[in-house]
């Protein structure tokens, strides 16, 4: 398997920047959560990845080598991407969008291998999506899309996974079961999650950028502390550990002049 390493990863647009310097290591195997507020430069940091963007200074590192350096058609084998646009306006079946993950390793309009449709066919499974196969993909719900995305993804069969909020529109089940598929995967993943309490319970290390710039990193419990949460994301919140695994849950205060406060005093002192 192969690790990824972002070194000081600059992205300016407009002369504004969008990320500062961001360095941050995925080592081979662990999943990376990348949290943080709206427009902190989540998503901007994994379109450097998935070469959707290029960095306007830094280097980002596929198992050591630039990845500027590497044939399309190879990163495309290596890296998989689900992005919050990987929808498609044509009505392809599920099993047709499934199959789309083996184009990295097709030659023009090469046929599936027997192998590579049992492929499709497990992966569907493992999504619990194998019914929907010659359901037109525009007919299907949010949730079900984004499943057959995942599957697209992993019949990539990728070594690192780069995934931009992937339980959008899922149900809590299957939230659960996608986020327990990446944790045994064994495949290097990179991940952004707005619910810190998946992230808390699904990462190895959670990485928080603000304003471009990376201001925390390390496990759950190292990073996921009231004064973050304050500092961060502009909210009270009380850290407990999960009674069955002890992984950090956060604990809310729903009150509009809880949340107000902390937002107002994370203005001033921006």
């Amino acid at each position: 398997m192969t690790d990824l390493k972002l070194d000081a990863v600059t992205v300016h647009a407009d002369g504004h920047p969008l990320l500062r310097a961001l360095s941050l290591t995925v080592g081979t195997g662990q999943v990376v959560g990348l949290v943080g507020p709206n427009g902190s430069g989540k998503s901007t940091a994994l379109r450097c990845v998935y070469r959707a963007l290029r960095p306007s200074r830094g280097v980002v590192r596929v198992g050591g080598s630039d990845l500027r350096a590497i044939a399309r058609r190879d990163s495309a084998r290596t890296v998989a991407a689900l992005t919050q646009d990987g929808g498609s306006d044509l009505d392809f079946t599920v099993a047709e969008v499934v199959a789309l993950g083996r184009t990295p390793h097709l030659r023009g309009n090469q046929a599936l291998s027997r192998r590579e449709r049992e492929l499709c066919e497990r992966a569907m499974a493992r999504l619990h999506i194998a019914h929907l196969a010659e359901r037109g993909v525009l007919s299907l719900s949010g949730g079900e899309r984004q499943r057959v995305l995942v599957a697209r993804a992993l019949v990539q069969e990728p070594e690192i996974l780069i995934l931009d909020e992937p339980t959008n529109h899922l149900d809590i089940a299957h939230q659960i079961q996608l986020l327990s598929l990446l944790r045994g995967s064994g495949l290097t993943v990179l991940v952004v999650l707005h619910d810190l309490n998946l992230a808390a319970a699904t990462c190895d290390r959670i990485a928080v950028l603000a304003d471009g710039a990376l201001v925390a990193a390390g496990s759950p419990c190292e990073v996921l502390t009231t004064v973050l949460l304050r500092d961060v994301f502009g909210v009270s919140a009380t850290v407990v550990a999960h009674p069955l695994t002890g992984h950090p849950q956060l604990l809310y205060a729903l009150t509009e002049e809880a949340v107000e406060g902390e937002l107002f005093a994370h203005e001033r002192q921006v």
